[in-house]
């Protein structure tokens, strides 16, 4: 649907679930791409799970968005950048996000560290008069009683990603964020695998399926390109339906 031939992309959390499929989606449709991951494990996971025979290579690097100087670092190697988007993000289940060391840790990894890549490529984007796609969440817009720190983590990105757009507009970056709802991924895989707690999602979402991450490129690629080039600052719900219910 959309052309980003000559366009870079780096998007950190690609290895997997919505970043990955995020990732496909810009390589098919012409884009140089990066993705990062955590560990060594993650990057060799990718490439042993991603066919990239369809379009140029997807470069996959371990990093943790926790590690200012180590994305200083790669601000330095990748000179040219359009599009960042930040999809590193954890959860903790099980109440351990009340704890205050844990709820710090998922604050840092979620907000601190979208806002350390955005500073970082700043300059890049201003450049190109990219975009920059932050993953907000439905948990944006609602509470968790489950995960507190998930949810203030997604509310701020929220909040960021509107202060980004009115700041840096004049250097002509656009900043929106994406705000999926149930979608099937490693995160959210626990809840799949729960009859009972999946159904119960089912049944709140209007479209009555859980979203795949499939569902979320084509909005992505919409905002990254030429038809959105009077849209910032926005939070786009892609839910099923699940907000408005």
């Amino acid at each position: 649907m959309f052309d980003f031939h000559n366009r870079h992309i780096l998007i950190s959390g690609g290895t997997s679930g919505i970043g990955r499929a995020i990732a496909l989606a810009f390589q098919t449709s012409g884009a140089q791409v990066t993705v990062t991951g955590l560990n060594a494990a993650e990057i060799d996971t990718f490439y042993a799970d991603t066919n990239t025979s369809t379009g140029p290579r997807i470069n996959a690097i371990q990093l943790d968005v926790q590690d200012a100087p180590a994305i200083a670092k790669l601000a330095t190697q990748l000179t040219e950048l359009d599009i960042l988007v930040n999809c590193a993000g954890m959860i903790l289940r099980g109440g351990a996000e009340f704890d205050p060391i844990k709820f710090q840790q998922v604050i840092d990894v979620n907000l601190h560290g979208t806002l350390r890549l955005c500073t970082a490529f700043r300059p890049h984007l201003a450049a190109s008069h990219g975009s920059i796609i932050n993953v907000a969440s439905m948990l944006s817009f609602f509470g968790s009683g489950f995960a507190p720190a998930y949810s203030a983590s997604k509310g701020a990105i929220a909040q960021l990603t509107k202060s980004l757009a009115i700041a840096w507009a004049t250097e002509g970056i656009r900043v929106n964020a994406i705000a999926p709802g149930w979608i099937v991924t490693p995160l959210t895989q626990p809840l799949v695998d729960s009859p009972e707690r999946s159904q119960t999602i089912i049944d709140r979402t209007p479209l009555k399926r859980w979203g795949e991450p499939q569902d979320v490129t084509g909005a992505v690629q919409f905002l990254c390109s030429p038809a959105a080039a009077f849209i910032t600052g926005v939070i786009l719900p892609i839910d099923g339906g699940y907000s408005a219910a």
